[in-house]
């Protein structure tokens, strides 16, 4: 059973997460332990050598880790994530895509892979949720 109703409550409800949000991120698509969330990449979000700093990539896929994991159950919070970061984008928009490969009693495992709109992989996240 999901938390929210409709795509439009779970983007009211994740304008919370300030940062994301004030970066740009948009809540795209969300089902049952999926979530989509997109970035269109401008000049801040670079590093000093040009490209793409890590922490957006980090950013984008943690906001739909959140999406997909509170639609399950709420309140999920993040105990353990790890990041590859595989390759630099080439394009001007990032894709996040998330989701569930465990769902158990008190945590959970997600899966988001980051990509560019030309379908490049960028990232690999993997996160361990907590329900609390």
């Amino acid at each position: 059973m999901s938390t929210f109703s409709s795509l439009e409550e779970a983007r009211q409800y994740f304008k919370g997460d300030r940062f994301a949000t004030d970066n740009g991120m948009t809540l795209e698509e969300l089902g049952e332990g999926t979530a989509t969330c997109t970035l269109t990449l401008g000049e801040g979000h670079r590093n000093a050598n040009g490209g793409i700093m890590g922490g957006v990539m980090f950013t984008l896929a943690d906001l739909a880790f959140a999406a997909a994991s509170n639609n399950t159950h709420m309140p999920t919070v993040a105990q353990q994530v790890s990041i590859n970061y595989l390759n630099a984008p080439k394009g001007e928009k990032l894709i996040a895509r998330a989701e569930c490969r465990k769902d158990g009693r008190t945590t959970c495992v997600y899966i988001v892979n980051v990509s560019d709109e030309n379908g490049r992989d960028i990232a690999q996240f993997v996160a361990t949720g907590f329900k609390l």
